[in-house]
């Protein structure tokens, strides 16, 4: 297999980048003209002794804004620990260097047009878990590598990494399109990565978890739901648990994603804006565009839908379920499990219901084993799909719970785990596993909805707590303000990043440009006015109580008439996408 190289110096000069390959017997140097922008590859003994030079972790890519190319690279970086040998990074810090040495060439708005594009750039980038290796394929899944051809293995990495996960794809373009480059990159993943040296019975094994996020229809919470007209779903997530012993390895692959069909959920001021299902479009070529997908990526289907089968999400399940039934294809199960009411009142053992009636599905599609000869012991013939409605929560806690139950098999099949012996009776290795757990259901739910998951109380403790419920309280209050308020800028940021929107070259004003109308500016001020009057009527009460109750009672009256105007006209308030219309899209 063709790696990429690990240590990088970057020289910069006036006119040009030199980003000098540090491996050990590496003579090659990757030119990046900052005039032109043509890349070339040239020997060390090019650079110039004039440029300034800085060690670099690697090349994340260049992009467009307004003011020309901004290359980006990996300043620092974390050893997360080792797969099948090879290291796993972490890349924790990042620098966006622009071509050009000024910004004076453009105008006072093209300025600040800008720098807010940096600025997404930046929020991205500082959004946690972006991980890399650079002579291993995190993109694709142990049983992937496993059936691969000879000519897939000579690939270069970028060659050969699964796109949907592979985040900087789009500012890698320019070096895809010239394969002798292809030693200077490699693709970044986003999601979660854990790696922890286990011990049970005295036998050490290393217990690792990757999560790997579609680029595909990425998003945040509420402006990406249902799936796209290729059947790409929103907040799809892969999810790997490997088991490494004695040189063998073992896996156990999951996924989440939303229901795949044209639905929505616009935020609109409410705290839970009511879904939508699409009726001017046809939902099963979609549909079946992203089941036959999944079939043929990861074979048989379980669909473990979690939404509840009341209220505002039944009509989801319905049409989930109908859909289903349509598509008639023996290789899907659909089995729909109303999370919220079976674990009301704390009953969190009746979780266990739905794991007994997927026992035998989980039992018929085993695991990936590889021994330590390198030959393929067993193969996953099938997966679980789950779903809710963000993806997040309850899917995470029935991930959780499955991915044990493989682990227990898993761990008895390689010999670590004794007959008769349960995970649950490792308190040290327990204590990891559902950390771990919830640490991936916490660095999911940032990257889709803003802050950390709810009930990860029940998945680090096995238990429901009353400070679980006030946490959850708090950080659902923090998804409220998110959801309305700042995810129209998340948005714009991963459009610009992943080049679903791109910068034009010209001179005109750009989406950011465009301004909201009166009623945004005017009906905010107007009830802050009427709500100040009413609290001052009430501290300073006039000559007699009824001319104190007139007072209240008119600026009470109009508080709340605009508080109805504005909750009326919920989305024109919330801070909505203006670089790609989502609407649209849908």
């Amino acid at each position: 297999m063709a790696t990429a190289y690990e240590r990088f110096n970057l020289h910069a000069t006036v006119d040009k980048f030199y980003i000098e390959a540090c491996d050990d017997g590496a003579i090659d140097v990757l030119v990046i003209d900052r005039i032109s922008t043509e890349m070339t590859l040239t020997g060390t003994h090019d650079i110039p002794p004039s440029g300034i030079t800085r060690p670099i972790c690697g090349i994340m890519g260049t992009i467009r804004l307004v003011a020309g190319m901004y290359l980006i690279v990996i300043t620092r970086k974390r050893k997360m620990g080792e797969l099948a040998g090879h290291t796993v990074w972490k890349a924790t810090e990042f620098d966006v260097i622009p071509y050009k040495k000024t910004t004076m060439h453009l105008l006072e708005a093209q300025t600040q047009d800008n720098q807010v594009f940096l600025n997404m750039i930046n929020s991205v980038l500082n959004t946690d878990g972006f991980y890399f290796c650079t002579d291993y394929d995190l993109t694709h899944t142990q049983q992937r590598l496993a059936n691969t051809s000879p000519d897939f293995q000579e690939m270069s990495l970028l060659e050969r990494a699964d796109q949907r996960f592979v985040w900087n794809g789009n500012l890698l373009r320019d070096i895809i399109g010239q394969p002798e480059l292809h030693k200077f990159a490699f693709p970044v993943i986003h999601g979660f990565v854990v790696m922890k040296p286990c011990s049970i019975n005295g036998k050490i094994f290393e217990w690792i978890l990757i999560s790997r996020r579609s680029c595909f229809r990425a998003g945040v919470r509420y402006y990406v739901r249902g799936i796209d007209s290729e059947g790409h779903a929103a907040n799809f997530v892969e999810t790997e648990q490997i088991v490494q012993y004695q040189g063998g390895r073992s896996s156990f692959v999951q996924t989440r994603g939303s229901m795949p069909f044209f639905w929505s959920q616009r935020p609109n001021l409410k705290y839970k804006p009511k879904p939508l299902i699409s009726s001017t479009t046809t939902h099963m070529d979609g549909f079946k565009r992203h089941f036959e997908s999944q079939v043929l990526i990861y074979g048989k289907q379980v669909i473990l839908n979690l939404v509840n089968q009341k209220g505002s999400e039944k009509p989801l399940e319905e049409a989930f379920a109908k859909m289903v039934d349509s598509m008639d294809n023996s290789l899907i199960k659909y089995i729909a499990f109303d999370f919220h009411k079976e674990c009301s009142k704390m009953r969190w053992h009746r979780l266990q219901i739905l794991v007994d009636a997927v026992a035998e599905n989980q039992d018929e599609y085993g695991h990936f084993w590889v021994d330590s000869d390198g030959k393929v012991a067993s193969q996953q013939s099938g997966t679980f799909r789950s779903n809710c409605m963000d993806c997040l929560d309850r899917t995470n806690v029935i991930q959780s719970l499955l991915a044990r139950r493989s682990l227990q098999s898993q761990l008895q099949r390689m010999g670590v785990l004794h007959v008769g012996q349960k995970i649950e009776q490792q308190a040290d290795f327990e204590k990891i596993y559902k950390n771990a757990w919830a640490d991936n259901a916490d660095a999911c739910a940032k990257q889709y909805a803003g802050t950390g998951a709810l009930k990860t109380d029940f998945t680090r403790t096995g238990k429901r707590s009353q400070w679980g419920l006030v946490m959850d309280g708090w950080n659902s209050m923090i998804r409220y303000y998110k959801n309305n308020f700042s995810d129209g800028y998340r948005q714009d940021s991963i459009d610009l990043f992943l080049g679903n929107y791109t910068v034009d070259d010209t001179e005109g004003p750009t989406p950011l440009q465009v301004q909201k109308d009166w009623k945004f500016m005017m009906l905010p001020l107007v009830l802050l006015v009427a709500f100040s009057m009413c609290i001052l009527c009430l501290l300073m009460a006039g000559d007699t109580w009824t001319e104190t109750l007139a007072y209240v009672m008119f600026w009470g009256m109009a508080s709340a008439v605009t508080t109805a105007v504005i909750v009326f006209n919920g989305k024109d308030f919330v801070d909505a996408p203006k670089l790609v219309q989502k609407e649209k899209m849908d």
